[in-house]
Protein backbone atom coordinates (compact mmCIF):
# COMPACT_ATOMS: atom_id res chain seq x y z
CA UNK A 1 0.00 0.00 0.00
CA UNK A 2 1.51 3.32 -1.09
CA UNK A 3 2.13 6.08 1.41
CA UNK A 4 0.10 9.32 1.33
CA UNK A 5 1.58 12.24 -0.58
CA UNK A 6 4.36 14.03 1.32
CA UNK A 7 2.13 17.12 1.60
CA UNK A 8 -0.46 15.12 3.52
CA UNK A 9 2.24 13.58 5.74
CA UNK A 10 3.72 17.02 6.44
CA UNK A 11 0.30 18.43 7.29
CA UNK A 12 -0.38 15.54 9.67
CA UNK A 13 2.95 16.04 11.46
CA UNK A 14 2.29 19.76 11.88
CA UNK A 15 -1.25 19.15 13.16
CA UNK A 16 -0.04 16.53 15.65
CA UNK A 17 2.56 18.92 17.05
CA UNK A 18 0.11 21.83 17.27
CA UNK A 19 -2.59 19.69 18.89
CA UNK A 20 -0.15 18.39 21.50
CA UNK A 21 1.09 21.89 22.31
CA UNK A 22 -2.38 23.42 22.59
CA UNK A 23 -3.65 20.47 24.61
CA UNK A 24 -0.92 21.09 27.16
CA UNK A 25 -2.21 24.67 27.47
CA UNK A 26 -5.75 23.62 28.31
CA UNK A 27 -7.32 23.76 24.87
CA UNK A 28 -10.13 21.23 24.50
CA UNK A 29 -12.13 19.80 21.60
CA UNK A 30 -15.49 21.29 20.63
CA UNK A 31 -17.91 20.33 17.87
CA UNK A 32 -18.87 22.74 15.12
CA UNK A 33 -22.06 21.31 13.57
CA UNK A 34 -22.98 21.60 9.91
CA UNK A 35 -26.37 21.00 8.29
CA UNK A 36 -26.90 17.40 7.22
CA UNK A 37 -29.56 15.56 5.31
CA UNK A 38 -31.23 12.18 5.17
CA UNK A 39 -34.10 10.11 3.85
CA UNK A 40 -37.03 8.20 5.26
CA UNK A 41 -35.80 5.28 3.19
CA UNK A 42 -38.74 4.86 0.76
CA UNK A 43 -39.86 1.58 2.33
CA UNK A 44 -36.40 0.68 3.63
CA UNK A 45 -34.47 1.78 6.70
CA UNK A 46 -34.13 5.55 6.90
CA UNK A 47 -30.80 7.26 7.34
CA UNK A 48 -29.11 10.58 8.02
CA UNK A 49 -25.79 12.01 6.91
CA UNK A 50 -24.27 13.87 9.85
CA UNK A 51 -21.68 16.55 9.12
CA UNK A 52 -19.50 18.38 11.66
CA UNK A 53 -15.95 19.29 12.54
CA UNK A 54 -14.03 18.98 15.78
CA UNK A 55 -11.79 21.95 16.60
CA UNK A 56 -9.57 22.83 19.53
CA UNK A 57 -10.76 25.83 21.52
CA UNK A 58 -9.01 27.76 24.31
CA UNK A 59 -10.42 27.77 27.84
CA UNK A 60 -13.51 29.97 28.17
CA UNK A 61 -14.46 29.82 24.50
CA UNK A 62 -18.26 30.12 24.10
CA UNK A 63 -19.99 27.07 22.70
CA UNK A 64 -21.57 28.98 19.80
CA UNK A 65 -19.15 29.72 16.98
CA UNK A 66 -18.98 33.25 15.62
CA UNK A 67 -20.32 33.83 12.15
CA UNK A 68 -19.23 37.44 11.77
CA UNK A 69 -15.76 38.95 11.77
CA UNK A 70 -13.21 39.09 9.00
CA UNK A 71 -12.92 36.02 6.86
CA UNK A 72 -9.32 35.24 7.80
CA UNK A 73 -10.39 34.41 11.37
CA UNK A 74 -12.26 31.40 9.99
CA UNK A 75 -9.05 29.91 8.58
CA UNK A 76 -6.86 30.03 11.68
CA UNK A 77 -8.65 27.24 13.54
CA UNK A 78 -6.94 24.09 14.79
CA UNK A 79 -8.62 20.80 13.98
CA UNK A 80 -8.69 17.81 16.30
CA UNK A 81 -8.42 14.39 14.69
CA UNK A 82 -9.17 11.01 16.30
CA UNK A 83 -11.57 12.50 18.86
CA UNK A 84 -14.58 10.33 19.89
CA UNK A 85 -17.86 12.08 19.06
CA UNK A 86 -21.19 10.90 20.47
CA UNK A 87 -24.17 11.36 18.16
CA UNK A 88 -27.74 10.99 19.39
CA UNK A 89 -30.33 10.57 16.67
CA UNK A 90 -33.81 9.05 16.65
CA UNK A 91 -33.41 7.70 20.17
CA UNK A 92 -30.15 5.90 19.45
CA UNK A 93 -26.61 6.76 20.48
CA UNK A 94 -23.65 6.29 18.16
CA UNK A 95 -19.96 6.93 18.78
CA UNK A 96 -17.77 7.89 15.84
CA UNK A 97 -14.25 9.32 15.59
CA UNK A 98 -13.28 12.59 13.94
CA UNK A 99 -11.18 12.02 10.88
CA UNK A 100 -8.36 13.89 9.19
CA UNK A 101 -8.56 17.62 9.90
CA UNK A 102 -11.26 16.93 12.49
CA UNK A 103 -14.10 16.22 10.09
CA UNK A 104 -17.12 14.06 10.90
CA UNK A 105 -19.00 12.80 7.86
CA UNK A 106 -21.00 9.70 8.66
CA UNK A 107 -24.20 8.05 7.47
CA UNK A 108 -26.29 6.50 10.24
CA UNK A 109 -29.49 4.45 10.19
CA UNK A 110 -32.34 6.51 11.60
CA UNK A 111 -36.12 6.39 11.19
CA UNK A 112 -37.20 10.04 11.20
CA UNK A 113 -40.21 11.90 9.92
CA UNK A 114 -39.79 14.01 6.77
CA UNK A 115 -38.81 17.64 7.25
CA UNK A 116 -36.37 19.42 9.51
CA UNK A 117 -35.02 17.87 12.71
CA UNK A 118 -31.85 17.95 14.76
CA UNK A 119 -29.26 15.47 15.96
CA UNK A 120 -27.15 16.04 19.07
CA UNK A 121 -23.35 15.85 19.01
CA UNK A 122 -21.04 15.82 22.04
CA UNK A 123 -17.35 15.44 22.80
CA UNK A 124 -16.04 14.45 26.22
CA UNK A 125 -18.31 15.78 28.97
CA UNK A 126 -19.16 19.02 27.14
CA UNK A 127 -22.76 20.07 26.57
CA UNK A 128 -24.21 18.67 23.32
CA UNK A 129 -24.67 20.87 20.27
CA UNK A 130 -27.47 20.44 17.76
CA UNK A 131 -26.88 19.86 14.06
CA UNK A 132 -29.82 20.59 11.72
CA UNK A 133 -30.83 17.77 9.40
CA UNK A 134 -33.22 17.91 6.44
CA UNK A 135 -34.97 14.54 6.01
CA UNK A 136 -36.34 13.89 2.52
CA UNK A 137 -39.65 12.03 2.51
CA UNK A 138 -41.31 9.84 -0.14
CA UNK A 139 -43.58 12.69 -1.28
CA UNK A 140 -40.62 14.92 -2.15
CA UNK A 141 -39.93 14.62 -5.86
CA UNK A 142 -37.86 17.71 -6.72
CA UNK A 143 -34.36 18.68 -5.67
CA UNK A 144 -32.79 22.09 -6.24
CA UNK A 145 -28.99 21.93 -6.36
CA UNK A 146 -27.21 25.28 -6.43
CA UNK A 147 -23.61 26.38 -6.70
CA UNK A 148 -22.59 29.22 -4.35
CA UNK A 149 -19.73 31.33 -5.69
CA UNK A 150 -20.86 33.64 -8.50
CA UNK A 151 -24.23 31.87 -8.58
CA UNK A 152 -25.86 33.17 -5.42
CA UNK A 153 -23.03 35.32 -4.05
CA UNK A 154 -20.73 37.63 -6.02
CA UNK A 155 -17.14 36.44 -5.59
CA UNK A 156 -15.55 36.45 -9.06
CA UNK A 157 -13.85 33.27 -7.91
CA UNK A 158 -11.65 32.66 -10.99
CA UNK A 159 -9.71 35.84 -10.19
CA UNK A 160 -7.28 34.70 -7.48
CA UNK A 161 -6.58 37.98 -5.70
CA UNK A 162 -10.20 39.06 -5.52
CA UNK A 163 -11.28 35.59 -4.45
CA UNK A 164 -8.66 35.72 -1.70
CA UNK A 165 -9.97 39.11 -0.57
CA UNK A 166 -13.57 37.90 -0.54
CA UNK A 167 -12.79 34.68 1.33
CA UNK A 168 -10.29 35.95 3.88
CA UNK A 169 -10.86 39.67 4.45
CA UNK A 170 -14.51 40.54 3.80
CA UNK A 171 -17.19 40.17 6.47
CA UNK A 172 -20.23 38.06 5.67
CA UNK A 173 -22.53 41.09 5.91
CA UNK A 174 -20.42 42.96 3.33
CA UNK A 175 -20.85 40.32 0.60
CA UNK A 176 -23.21 40.97 -2.33
CA UNK A 177 -25.93 38.61 -3.50
CA UNK A 178 -26.52 37.92 -7.18
CA UNK A 179 -29.69 39.83 -8.13
CA UNK A 180 -32.86 37.79 -8.41
CA UNK A 181 -31.47 34.43 -7.33
CA UNK A 182 -33.24 34.30 -3.96
CA UNK A 183 -36.52 35.19 -5.68
CA UNK A 184 -35.90 32.46 -8.26
CA UNK A 185 -35.34 29.84 -5.57
CA UNK A 186 -38.43 30.97 -3.70
CA UNK A 187 -40.40 30.51 -6.90
CA UNK A 188 -38.99 27.01 -7.37
CA UNK A 189 -39.86 26.06 -3.80
CA UNK A 190 -43.34 27.58 -4.05
CA UNK A 191 -44.06 25.77 -7.30
CA UNK A 192 -43.83 22.27 -5.82
CA UNK A 193 -45.34 20.50 -2.82
CA UNK A 194 -41.94 19.99 -1.23
CA UNK A 195 -38.43 20.73 -2.54
CA UNK A 196 -35.10 19.55 -1.17
CA UNK A 197 -32.60 22.40 -1.50
CA UNK A 198 -28.86 21.78 -1.31
CA UNK A 199 -25.88 24.03 -1.97
CA UNK A 200 -22.78 22.46 -3.53
CA UNK A 201 -19.54 24.44 -3.47
CA UNK A 202 -15.79 24.12 -3.88
CA UNK A 203 -15.46 26.57 -0.97
CA UNK A 204 -13.81 25.54 2.27
CA UNK A 205 -15.81 24.13 5.19
CA UNK A 206 -14.37 26.97 7.28
CA UNK A 207 -16.83 29.31 5.57
CA UNK A 208 -19.93 27.13 5.99
CA UNK A 209 -21.38 28.92 9.04
CA UNK A 210 -20.97 32.50 7.73
CA UNK A 211 -22.20 31.37 4.32
CA UNK A 212 -25.30 29.90 5.97
CA UNK A 213 -25.84 33.26 7.70
CA UNK A 214 -25.46 35.02 4.33
CA UNK A 215 -28.06 32.77 2.68
CA UNK A 216 -30.49 33.29 5.53
CA UNK A 217 -30.01 37.07 5.56
CA UNK A 218 -30.69 37.32 1.83
CA UNK A 219 -33.79 35.13 1.89
CA UNK A 220 -32.46 31.95 0.28
CA UNK A 221 -34.26 28.71 1.24
CA UNK A 222 -32.53 26.66 3.91
CA UNK A 223 -30.58 23.58 2.95
CA UNK A 224 -27.33 21.74 3.65
CA UNK A 225 -24.06 23.14 2.32
CA UNK A 226 -21.75 20.48 0.88
CA UNK A 227 -18.28 22.00 0.81
CA UNK A 228 -14.71 20.75 0.77
CA UNK A 229 -11.33 21.17 2.44
CA UNK A 230 -8.55 23.16 0.81
CA UNK A 231 -5.73 21.13 2.30
CA UNK A 232 -3.49 18.41 0.86
CA UNK A 233 -4.76 14.96 -0.09
CA UNK A 234 -3.16 11.53 -0.20
CA UNK A 235 -2.41 12.22 -3.87
CA UNK A 236 -1.21 15.83 -3.99
CA UNK A 237 -0.94 19.31 -2.54
CA UNK A 238 -4.52 20.42 -3.24
CA UNK A 239 -7.94 18.86 -3.52
CA UNK A 240 -9.80 18.99 -6.84
CA UNK A 241 -12.91 21.13 -6.57
CA UNK A 242 -14.18 19.66 -9.82
CA UNK A 243 -13.85 16.09 -8.48
CA UNK A 244 -15.59 17.15 -5.26
CA UNK A 245 -18.58 18.49 -7.17
CA UNK A 246 -18.73 15.53 -9.53
CA UNK A 247 -18.61 12.91 -6.78
CA UNK A 248 -21.06 14.78 -4.55
CA UNK A 249 -23.61 15.19 -7.33
CA UNK A 250 -23.26 11.51 -8.17
CA UNK A 251 -23.80 10.62 -4.52
CA UNK A 252 -26.97 12.73 -4.28
CA UNK A 253 -28.38 11.07 -7.38
CA UNK A 254 -27.71 7.63 -5.91
CA UNK A 255 -28.86 8.35 -2.36
CA UNK A 256 -32.13 10.07 -3.28
CA UNK A 257 -33.49 8.12 -6.27
CA UNK A 258 -36.99 9.56 -5.89
CA UNK A 259 -35.81 13.07 -6.78
CA UNK A 260 -35.55 14.84 -10.07
CA UNK A 261 -33.18 17.78 -10.05
CA UNK A 262 -32.96 21.38 -11.17
CA UNK A 263 -29.25 22.19 -11.37
CA UNK A 264 -28.19 25.84 -11.05
CA UNK A 265 -24.67 27.20 -11.50
CA UNK A 266 -22.60 29.70 -13.45
CA UNK A 267 -20.31 29.63 -16.47
CA UNK A 268 -17.21 30.84 -14.64
CA UNK A 269 -15.84 27.41 -13.75
CA UNK A 270 -16.92 23.82 -14.38
CA UNK A 271 -20.64 23.85 -13.62
CA UNK A 272 -21.86 23.59 -17.24
CA UNK A 273 -19.65 20.60 -17.98
CA UNK A 274 -20.38 18.80 -14.70
CA UNK A 275 -24.11 19.32 -15.06
CA UNK A 276 -23.96 18.13 -18.67
CA UNK A 277 -22.30 14.95 -17.50
CA UNK A 278 -25.11 14.40 -15.00
CA UNK A 279 -27.75 14.93 -17.69
CA UNK A 280 -25.98 12.53 -20.07
CA UNK A 281 -25.72 9.85 -17.37
CA UNK A 282 -29.23 10.39 -15.91
CA UNK A 283 -31.41 12.08 -18.54
CA UNK A 284 -34.58 11.18 -16.65
CA UNK A 285 -33.34 12.66 -13.37
CA UNK A 286 -32.63 16.27 -14.42
CA UNK A 287 -35.59 18.53 -15.22
CA UNK A 288 -33.41 21.50 -16.14
CA UNK A 289 -30.02 23.17 -16.04
CA UNK A 290 -29.91 26.91 -15.33
CA UNK A 291 -26.61 28.70 -15.87
CA UNK A 292 -25.90 32.24 -14.74
CA UNK A 293 -23.77 33.99 -17.35
CA UNK A 294 -20.97 36.08 -15.91
CA UNK A 295 -20.76 39.74 -16.89
CA UNK A 296 -18.07 40.99 -19.26
CA UNK A 297 -16.11 42.33 -16.28
CA UNK A 298 -16.30 38.97 -14.57
CA UNK A 299 -15.29 37.15 -17.74
CA UNK A 300 -12.28 39.44 -18.26
CA UNK A 301 -11.23 38.82 -14.67
CA UNK A 302 -10.84 35.12 -15.34
CA UNK A 303 -7.42 33.61 -15.80
CA UNK A 304 -8.74 30.73 -17.86
CA UNK A 305 -11.42 30.40 -20.49
CA UNK A 306 -14.83 29.32 -19.23
CA UNK A 307 -15.72 25.70 -19.48
CA UNK A 308 -17.95 24.68 -22.38
CA UNK A 309 -21.66 24.87 -21.72
CA UNK A 310 -23.90 21.79 -21.46
CA UNK A 311 -25.17 22.17 -25.01
CA UNK A 312 -21.57 22.29 -26.28
CA UNK A 313 -20.24 19.43 -24.15
CA UNK A 314 -23.16 17.08 -24.83
CA UNK A 315 -25.69 17.61 -27.62
CA UNK A 316 -28.24 15.69 -25.52
CA UNK A 317 -27.69 17.87 -22.48
CA UNK A 318 -31.42 18.42 -22.01
CA UNK A 319 -33.21 21.61 -21.12
CA UNK A 320 -30.76 24.43 -20.43
CA UNK A 321 -31.38 28.11 -19.85
CA UNK A 322 -28.90 30.94 -19.52
CA UNK A 323 -29.21 34.47 -18.20
CA UNK A 324 -27.23 37.14 -16.38
CA UNK A 325 -29.17 36.95 -13.11
CA UNK A 326 -31.99 35.22 -11.29
CA UNK A 327 -34.69 37.36 -12.88
CA UNK A 328 -33.61 36.31 -16.37
CA UNK A 329 -33.27 32.67 -15.39
CA UNK A 330 -36.77 32.69 -13.88
CA UNK A 331 -38.25 34.08 -17.10
CA UNK A 332 -36.39 31.50 -19.18
CA UNK A 333 -37.48 28.64 -16.93
CA UNK A 334 -41.08 29.79 -17.22
CA UNK A 335 -40.78 29.92 -20.99
CA UNK A 336 -39.50 26.32 -20.95
CA UNK A 337 -42.35 25.22 -18.70
CA UNK A 338 -40.04 24.25 -15.83
CA UNK A 339 -41.54 26.94 -13.63
CA UNK A 340 -45.26 27.68 -13.71
CA UNK A 341 -46.21 30.97 -15.37
CA UNK A 342 -47.93 33.79 -13.49
CA UNK A 343 -51.42 33.02 -12.31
Amino acid sequence: MSQPHRAARLERHVHDAVEQQLGSRGWTPRVVPFTGYGSTGAGETGWVRVLARVLLAPPGTPRAARTDGRGWRRFVSTSAADVPVTIEVAGRTHTVTSGTDGYVDVRLDADLAPGWTTVALRVDDADPVDAPVRVVGPDTTLGLLSDLDDTVIVTMLPRPLLAFRNAFLVREDERRAVPGMAELYDEVVAGSTDVFVVYLSTGAWNTARPMTAFLDRHGYPAGPLLMTDWGPTSDGWFRSGQDHKRSTLRRLLEELPQLQWLLVGDDGQHDPTLYAEAVAAHPDRVVGVAIRELSLTEQLAQVTAPAPGPDQAHPSAGITVRAADGHGLARALRDRGILPGPA
